[in-house]
């Protein structure tokens, strides 16, 4: 199983599933991280902290908690 913390700068990934419970997979979700979406690591913090992406043509930033929660390909 492979997080999207894990994916490296400038790579691509395509969502599998996202773990976490209600209100936390529902906020995940509602930035438009669904299953089967495809995700580009733009730009990961010095400390790693947040995670820069691009999903559905527009730019994110999520946290390390969340983007553990998403299992990618």
């Amino acid at each position: 199983m492979k997080n999207l913390k894990d994916v490296p700068i400038g790579s691509k990934a395509r969502v599998v599933k996202i773990h976490g419970e209600g209100a936390v997979k529902r906020r995940i979700m509602d930035m438009g991280i669904t299953k089967g979406v495809e995700i580009l690591v733009r730009k990961v913090a010095p400390l790693g902290d947040p995670v820069e992406i691009n999903v559905r043509g527009y730019e994110l930033s999520l946290r390390k908690a969340d983007a553990e929660n998403i299992e990618v390909e």
